[in-house]
C-alpha cells in the first residue's frame, strides 16, 4: 500500500516542519495537510496510470547514470539542510556517501511557498507542474519540500541520506546514450546558448513516447535571506535549474539510429560557464519514468 504523501502549509501562529510524523520518534511534529482548495492538492481523479511502458533494464557495465531530483525552496524553513545534504551527495564530498552506481543531480526550485515572505530568486512556476506531474504519476495525495525524485520512479523526504541511498540503490538502470552536443552563444535579440546535439539511443523506443531533455544548472549561488521562515540565514544552493529545452521527442525510434537536432537554451543575466553545467536525460512524458542520465561539459570558450 502506499503511504500517505504529505504536505505543509503555514498559517499564522503554526509551526512549518516539513518532516514525518512519526509514532516512534517523540521529536516528530505533526504535518498540516493542505486543505483541498490549496494549489499543490492533487486531484486523485487527474493521476496518471503507473503502468510500465519504456526500454527494458539495461546489462553491462554502459549503463547510464540515475537521476535525482530536489524540489526544494528558500522560503521553506525546512529546506536548507537537504539543500546541502544533495549538494554533498551530488559532489560526493560527504563521508558518508557510498554511491555503487554513477548520480546525477539537479535542483528544481518551486515558487508555491513565496507567499510566506520570501520570494525563491531561482523559483519556477514550471518547476512546481514539473512536481506536480510527479505528484500525479506516482499516485501521491500532495506534494511537498523537501522532496527527492529518483529516475522518475520514487519519492522520499530530503531530510537524511538513507532513505535517497536506498532509492538511488534500487533505482533501474538503462543502456547509456552516445551523445555529442556544441553550444554557441548567441547575444541578440536575446541571450541564448545555440545548441546542435546528436544523440545514439541504444534502446528501440516502441509503443511509448521518449523526450530528450538537455538543463543547464548552476552552483556556488549565495542568498542573504532576509524575510520569510529563513530569516538572517546566508543559503547556498548548487545544481539549480536555471534553463530547460527539450531537444527532442521520439516515437517509434529504432534503436541506434542517430537523432540530429538544432535547438536554443535559455540563459540569465548572470549566467558564468564556470559556475554551470548541462545534463541530458531521456524522459517519458506520459510516466514521467527516466531512462537515464549525464553530464555534459560546457565549452571553456564560453564567457
Amino acid at each position: 500500500m502506499l503511504r500517505r504523501c504529505i504536505a505543509c502549509f503555514s498559517r499564522a501562529g503554526a509551526s512549518c516542519d516539513r518532516s514525518p510524523k512519526v509514532d516512534s520518534n517523540p521529536d516528530a511534529k505533526e504535518i498540516e495537510e493542505l486543505d483541498e482548495e490549496e494549489p499543490q492538492q492533487l486531484d486523485p481523479e487527474s493521476k496518471k496510470s503507473s503502468a510500465p511502458r519504456g526500454p527494458k533494464v539495461g546489462g553491462g557495465s554502459s549503463q547510464s547514470a540515475v537521476l535525482v531530483e530536489l524540489f526544494t525552496s528558500q522560503g521553506c524553513s525546512s529546506c536548507p539542510p537537504a539543500d546541502l545534504l544533495i549538494s554533498q551527495l551530488g559532489q560526493a564530498k560527504s563521508s558518508d556517501v557510498a554511491l555503487e552506481v554513477p548520480i546525477v543531480v539537479l535542483g528544481f526550485h518551486v515558487e508555491y511557498w513565496d507567499f510566506m515572505g520570501w520570494k525563491d530568486p531561482f523559483a519556477n512556476s514550471t518547476w512546481t507542474l514539473r512536481q506536480r506531474n510527479y505528484g500525479q504519476a506516482l499516485q501521491q495525495d500532495s506534494i511537498y519540500t523537501p522532496e527527492v525524485v529518483v529516475q522518475g520512479r520514487s519519492h522520499c523526504i530530503a531530510s537524511s541520506l538513507e532513505p535517497i541511498l536506498a532509492l538511488i540503490h534500487q533505482a533501474p538502470r538503462f543502456a547509456a546514450p552516445d551523445i555529442t552536443i556544441s553550444f554557441k552563444l548567441e547575444t541578440e535579440p536575446e541571450r541564448v546558448l545555440d545548441t546542435t546535439m546528436e544523440a545514439i539511443i541504444k534502446f528501440k523506443v516502441d509503443k511509448f513516447t521518449l523526450d530528450i531533455m538537455v538543463a543547464l544548472y548552476e552552483n556556488g549561488l549565495v542568498t542573504n535571506c532576509q524575510k520569510g521562515e529563513n530569516k538572517g540565514r546566508i543559503l547556498t544552493n548548487d545544481f539549480v535549474v536555471r534553463s530547460i529545452a527539450k531537444a527532442a521527442t521520439l516515437h517509434d525510434w529504432p534503436a541506434r539510429k542517430t537523432v540530429r537536432e538544432h535547438f536554443k537554451l535559455p540563459l540569465w543575466d548572470t549566467f558564468n560557464r564556470t559556475k554551470c553545467g548541462a545534463v541530458v536525460f531521456l524522459q517519458n512524458p506520459s510516466t514521467m519514468e527516466v531512462y537515464g542520465a549525464q553530464m555534459v561539459p560546457l565549452p571553456e570558450d564560453l564567457p
